[in-house]
């Protein structure tokens, strides 16, 4: 069957009959454009061969007994659940310059150190430059193998010869297939390309790594598509001035989604950040307004992080609201409660609120730190030295409980914080004699308990 011509968005994949300047199914003006479609049932096919395809009870079917191969950097093994499922296929996205590359890169160094045989497929870099990354990298281990190419039957046919157990593809907007009648990084050629790649995995005993790139908005470009295909999506994030990163993993089909791995960029590469809390406390300033802890919880592990708030004003007509890696939807919440509750009005300041390292501070149990935050800033009174504060707000000013209130509390524990302040109905927790709970149930409530004031 011959490819035949339609009308897609560049946007949301959408076909349609003719061309048209607004896509209708996203919005998007100018992103309609002719492309060359391969004819159906053409992508790709994951089934078995032969007898491998027929019907059989789920527990007929045999499992690798090795069924994960361990990265050596324990980071990127919880996030991707506890290491790399075999005959899976793992999206990393992020910012140009973040250090996907360098990530993968040690990666891929530390399974060829372990014996295994390693493959990074680069298609944007010449090998000349790829050996400079990795002598700077330090990566000495003849099983780390490269290729430069970009056409997909060569590294196909390359990846058949190399028997490796970890691949990486680098990256699949700029690998083409001679198939596919459009340039490379378009949306026909991307799914091709990772159609493909993804059918060649599945039936091999190796594990690959996709890099992809980020739009302007900072999702991964290409069709929705793709991000369906694969088994994992990562993204690897961090401001480009600051060394610290932050690897999330978006999908998880092996692992959970709310795993978060740290690095920080140095000169011979990324480093791992074994202890997160310590890393994002250490540059907390002392004895200064509008500065708390709190202790979140992202997957298995408890972590603590700083929240800032500045308040000033007031201003005339409505006051700004800035929120860094805090859901503003809360913030809202929070100070809604605090006029309604405490009888403060903030309507006319300036509120700036930040979770100090590039923390997404997003869950509920962040509540109670926010309205600290912002009422230690507005009446300029340092929170209490050595204190930590969690917990969630209602609409009606109760403070709710929150899950994990123990690993939390063992996690401030071991930072040396004496004093946490937290939900009434967590304050069953056994501590040391040297550690002060206190709760609250009520907003009124952490006025005195946190200022030594009435409401």
């Amino acid at each position: 069957m011959k490819a035949q011509m339609l009308f897609v968005c560049n946007n949301c994949n959408k076909p349609l009959p003719k061309w048209m300047g607004k896509c209708p199914g996203c919005g998007e003006w100018g992103t309609v454009a002719e492309k060359t479609v391969a004819p159906k049932g053409a992508l790709f096919r994951i089934g078995e061969d032969a007898e491998g395809a027929a019907i059989r009870p789920i527990t007929d079917i045999e499992t690798d007994e090795k069924p994960r191969t361990k990265t050596g950097m324990q980071e990127l093994d919880r996030v991707l659940g506890g290491g790399l499922v075999r005959r899976s296929l793992a999206l990393v996205g992020g910012d140009p310059g973040i250090g996907k590359s360098t990530l993968l890169m040690q990666a891929l160094a530390r399974v060829a150190e372990s014996g295994e045989r390693a493959l990074y497929i680069s298609g944007e870099e010449s090998a000349e430059q790829l050996k400079l990354r990795a002598d700077r990298l330090g990566i000495r281990s003849p099983n780390f193998l490269a290729l430069v190419e970009n056409e997909l039957e060569t590294i196909l046919n390359y990846i058949d010869q190399s028997d490796c157990s970890v691949i990486v593809l680098d990256s699949v907007q700029a690998v083409y297939s001679k198939h596919i009648e459009s340039l490379a990084g378009g949306v026909q050629q991307i799914r091709h390309v990772a159609g493909k790649i993804l059918e060649y995995i599945k039936r091999s005993q190796a594990a690959c790594f996709l890099v992809g790139h980020v739009t302007k908005e900072g999702v991964l470009a290409g069709p929705q598509l793709l991000t369906h295909m694969v088994d994992t999506v990562l993204h690897f994030e961090g401001e480009r001035n600051h060394p610290y990163r932050i690897l999330r993993a978006l999908k998880n089909r092996f692992g959970s989604v709310s795993e978060i791995g740290v690095f920080e960029m140095g000169e011979h590469g990324l480093n791992e950040v074994n202890n997160p809390s310590e890393f994002f406390l250490s540059e907390r300033p002392s004895n200064v307004s509008g500065s708390v802890v709190t202790a979140l919880v992202e997957g298995s592990r408890p972590i603590l992080a700083e929240v800032q708030a500045l308040v000033t004003g007031p201003t005339p007509g409505q006051g700004r609201r800035t929120c860094l890696g805090i859901d503003p939807q809360r913030v809202a919440l929070a100070l809604a409660v605090i006029e309604k509750k405490l009888g403060i009005a903030l309507f006319d300041y300036d509120i700036f609120l930040n979770a100090v390292g590039g923390v997404k501070a997003t869950a509920p149990a962040v509540d109670l730190a926010i309205v600290a935050a912002v009422l230690s800033s507005f009446r300029d009174v340092p929170f209490p030295a050595q204190s930590l504060i969690f917990g969630e707000i209602g609409l009606s000013g109760e403070v709710r409980s929150v899950s994990r209130a123990s690993a939390r509390i063992n996690e401030a524990m071991r930072l040396g914080f004496s004093r946490i302040i937290l939900p009434k109905a967590n304050i069953n927790v056994a501590v040391p004699q040297d550690v002060t709970l206190v709760s609250v149930s009520r907003l009124d409530e952490l006025m005195e308990a946190a200022f030594d004031v009435g409401s």
